[in-house]
């Protein structure tokens, strides 16, 4: 894998072993960051199930000022860990090593907010809906703050899950990429 642009632009990093963790392609994640207005002038980045870290990654390369990465396989932490350590990244990242849900327990307890969340579990393990809506209840979603879904082609999301209003989607062979913006009720 590589980071498509920015600072880091075409740098490589690695990916975990097995069928565990499905890396977000390189097609796709161009897409989403060119939705996303393709660079950043700040601002933090929550790529939850992060896998390789390829979303937080990118993200750090186009702008986002700090990331943080949330994987509970002890073989994506790894590789996490050591991409960040590669690529100079330590000074602006963070690993949590936890399930989603303690991740933003954990996160509303320091009172981080975010402005990028990426969420991109296993297929088989999508509760995509139910981890939105505690993002919005702890408080982890800055003012005009973006929530990325990766989910299968054949899932289906509301246009409205508390505060986040879903404002495109889009398909790329099995996935599909649902965008939200928080916005008042």
């Amino acid at each position: 894998m590589r980071i498509i642009a920015g600072t880091h632009g075409s740098r490589r990093f690695e990916t975990p072993e097995g069928r565990e963790t499905r890396p977000t392609l390189d097609k796709v994640r161009e897409a989403v960051f060119s939705s996303l207005g393709g660079f950043f002038d700040g601002g933090d980045v929550l790529d939850l199930y992060a896998g390789s870290g390829a979303i937080g990654f990118e993200a750090l390369s186009r702008g986002k000022e700090r990331a943080v990465f949330v994987d509970c396989a002890k073989d994506a932490v790894r590789v996490i860990r050591k991409n960040i350590e590669q690529l100079g990244f330590a000074e602006r990242s963070m690993v949590l090593p936890v399930r989603a849900e303690k991740a933003i327990r954990l996160l509303s307890e320091r009172e981080r907010t975010f402005d990028l969340v990426y969420l991109d579990p296993p297929y088989r393990l999508q509760e995509n809906i139910r981890i939105m809506t505690l993002l919005s209840e702890a408080g982890l979603l800055a003012d005009d703050a973006v929530v990325v879904i990766e989910s299968l082609k054949e899932e289906q999301f509301p246009e409205r899950i508390g505060p986040l209003e879903r404002y495109k989607e889009a398909c790329y062979g099995i996935s599909r990429i649902s965008y939200y913006r928080s916005s008042a009720e």
